[in-house]
């Protein structure tokens, strides 16, 4: 037997299936506002598959107002672009899965490790960039991030005729001047340049003899603001880090297993 209704309204509680939910009460002691549902159950867009006890769809109501277009309905993407909107918190307290992207307005913060399907090997992702080759039509540029066991940056570049390599005004504030590192690579010929001082604002060359100097430097230090990188560690996961993991972005914790 069914009923159809132009409008119903419920004071205090609904109950649809046979199942019972201790908190909401019954009775007098009922919850006003509550409601169980055994489910399962479909909004929005019909599922062609059950695939959870609440199957959530793209909206289908031409008569729900959007505030995407003002006087306008909301019928679908893209006027209405979310099947779930939540406002507030939300706590996924089991597995979360999702077969398209996401994106982060804010911070995230991991716990645990996170899966992907294709399986993979220790450091098998890598931090890329993928272009439009800038000059072979049809191809494609891509290129990793450099990886190593401090938290280093670096500065390169070419020195003529000049003793002095200026270092950033704001290095002396963030990096550990005794781990600065230089190269040189003498350009045109062997000039037997050396390293005669490092300080936190320069860095003071010399050559044989007193020849011009012509030569590339890459520089490299560790950076002092937080704590030193723990390279290696026992652990299950990164979040077994002994260190202050809120220092770093672990790309999902995604790097133990893909």
């Amino acid at each position: 037997m069914s009923w159809s209704f132009d409008d119903l309204t419920i004071q205090h509680q609904l109950n649809i299936g046979l199942g019972v939910v201790p908190f909401f009460g019954l009775g007098p002691a009922r919850v006003r506002g509550a409601a169980f549902i055994e489910g399962p159950m479909n909004v929005g867009t019909p599922f062609p598959l059950c695939f959870g006890a609440v199957n959530i769809g793209p909206l289908i109501n031409p008569d729900a107002p959007t505030p995407f277009i003002p006087g306008g309905f909301c019928y679908g993407p893209p006027s209405n672009p979310f099947s779930l909107a939540v406002v507030g918190s939300t706590a996924v307290l089991g597995n979360l899965e999702t077969a398209g992207d996401v994106t982060v307005g804010g911070n995230l913060k991991v716990q645990g490790l996170v899966l992907g399907s294709c399986g993979g090997h220790l450091l098998q992702i890598k931090k890329n960039f993928d272009i439009p080759h800038p000059s072979r039509e049809g191809w494609r540029l891509r290129h990793t991030c450099p990886e190593g066991p401090s938290n280093d940056v670096y500065i390169r570049g070419r020195i003529t005729n000049q003793k002095e390599i200026n270092l950033p005004s704001y290095w002396k504030d963030f990096v550990d001047v005794r781990t600065i590192t230089v190269n040189l690579t003498p350009i045109g010929a062997q000039q037997h340049v050396i390293i005669e001082g490092i300080d936190e604002n320069k860095i003071y060359l010399q050559s044989n003899e007193g020849i011009p100097i012509d030569c590339f430097y890459h520089i490299f230090a560790e950076r002092k603001d937080g704590e030193k990188l723990i390279s290696e560690y026992p652990g299950e996961s990164p979040a077994d880090y002994p260190g202050d993991n809120s220092g770093y972005s672990i790309a999902g914790y995604n790097y133990d297993v893909r």
